[in-house]
């Protein structure tokens, strides 16, 4: 589409995003949360609906729900209470949803994204559905039948509702990355789209630019992915420009975005609150929550993204290098403690923005996944600084200890690494090198001064890397130059 005709108009965007709270349990029985396992091995009466049974709220929900509404800087207010959500669907077994309605958990937050501050009008709690799995002969484009799997019934969701404050797919993309990283540091939400523990439905609508009034909004039901969330907003800013400078009309209706086809397709009219004949839930009370509790569970509020952000520019990273570690949770929450074990911040980060970082993009793991500790990271550091072994030894050894575990004073003793510190032992390898190589000689001394590294390569490469650097070319420079 023509961006001047892109140009004529102002797109508003406000996201719903279901996190997955971290729970061993359901949120109203006891069954477990694993994923994974296989398809409806992990109900029960509770989950499956049975006639007699009654929900039992895990209060776990309730905390985790808290601590995500103080990370948003909302309220939390003194009562909350839960509603049935009525809808037909095969993966619903009840025929209705616990959630909440008019009184959720939490209100009126927001976040800071990208310097705009994005509001959160609410975010409450509710049970997921099960879900629907397509097959048959022509696969799941042209499927001929569905299986129910209602293993993931009753898992714990915080639904998290923001304003329509966002203008672009990029700042709606911009917006979730961060609500996705403060759900994962602060422990509630493992943030795995592809899993399907957080996934988003996004709402939108065009206006005419200087318009106060929005157009009518369409619904994109269940992205899981930033890239799909983008994408599909962006097509769907396009198809109801299309519409409008067509002299038509923008219905309100839920669509789904294909990724094959790269397109969003209309399901289903879009509902409003009447139409699921919202009323109390009359088998759970409405839950008190103290101010006292509250500040208890804020008191557990780890550090957060843009404050650790914050702490790492201020210990001399780069905005690029705290930003990626950021985005990496394990490798920043490793930097963090070996740093706590006093080792030197801009050394731990070049090793691990570089070789672990490198090792572990071409292995596929996470750090967690290797044997390589902080307590040794920080060792090795340690032996760096003291000169007992110079930085590309360090190098070369730490792929050894993510492999094995082994502590780098063990991989030095054993292998015979430590720095050769004694200069005279130094000066004498210096002369061997200089003595063996006078064309080179006499071509540094005509100003081919760039041959310097010529020969302190020449030297760490008889020395093994042993050598320390800082002499080498101290003595190299003499002896070029005497």
């Amino acid at each position: 589409m023509d961006q001047e005709l892109r140009d004529k108009y102002e797109v508003v965007i406000g996201l719903e995003v279901h996190a997955q709270l971290k729970t061993k349990s359901k949120i109203f029985a006891p069954d477990s949360t694993e994923f994974g396992q296989e398809p409806n091995t992990l109900t029960c009466p509770i989950t499956l609906g049975m006639p007699g049974v009654l929900p039992v709220l895990n209060k776990e929900c309730i905390n985790m729900a808290i601590l995500t509404g103080l990370a948003l800087n909302c309220e939390i207010p003194k009562r909350c209470k839960f509603d049935r959500k009525q809808y037909f669907y095969p993966d619903l077994p009840k025929g209705y949803q616990i959630s909440q309605y008019d009184e959720p958990i939490c209100l009126n937050g927001h976040i800071d994204v990208k310097g705009k501050r994005i509001g959160i009008t609410r975010a409450h709690l509710e049970e997921d559905a099960g879900k629907l799995v397509h097959a048959g002969a022509n696969g799941i484009a042209g499927s001929s039948y569905s299986l129910v799997d209602l293993n993931r019934a009753g898992t714990p969701l915080l639904e998290i509702v923001s304003e329509p404050d966002m203008r672009s797919p990029e700042e709606a993309r911009n917006y979730m990355e961060e609500l996705r990283s403060i759900v994962r540091y602060i422990g509630v939400c493992d943030g795995n789209l592809e899993e399907g523990s957080m996934r988003c439905d996004a709402n939108i609508s065009i206006m005419p630019k200087g318009s106060k009034e929005f157009g009518t909004r369409a619904e994109i039901k269940n992205l899981n992915s930033f890239a799909a969330l983008q994408k599909a907003l962006e097509f769907e800013i396009d198809r109801q420009i299309d519409i409008v400078e067509s002299g038509g009309e923008v219905v309100q209706e839920t669509r789904l975005w294909d990724d094959g086809l790269k397109e969003t397709l209309s399901m289903r009219g879009k509902e409003d609150a009447h139409d699921y004949r919202y009323f109390p839930e009359p088998d759970l009370m409405p839950v008190e929550i103290s101010r006292e509790h509250i500040e208890q569970i804020r008191a557990k509020m780890p550090e957060l993204p843009r404050a650790k952000e914050a702490r790492y520019l201020n210990l001399g990273l780069s905005e690029y290098d705290a930003s990626v570690l950021i985005d990496q949770m394990n490798l920043a929450l490793f930097f963090d403690k070996v740093i706590e074990l006093g080792a030197n911040a801009k050394t731990a980060v070049n090793f691990i923005m570089g070789e672990i970082a490198a090792y572990l993009k071409e292995n596929h793991i996470e750090i967690t996944e290797t044997k390589l500790t902080p307590e040794n990271l920080a060792e090795l550091i340690s032996l760096i600084e003291k000169n007992t072994i110079s930085n590309n030894i360090g190098k070369q050894i730490i792929i050894d200890m993510m492999k094995d575990g082994t502590k780098a004073s063990k991989i030095v003793e054993t292998k015979g690494l430590s720095q050769i510190t004694d200069e005279s032992a130094i000066k004498e390898i210096v002369k061997k090198i200089v003595d063996a190589n006078p064309q080179q000689v006499e071509a540094y001394r005509n100003g081919k001064t760039n041959l310097l590294g010529f020969f302190v390569g020449q030297i760490m490469k008889e020395t093994k890397g042993r050598a320390n650097p800082q002499t080498v070319n101290k003595f190299v420079k003499e002896m070029l130059e005497g």
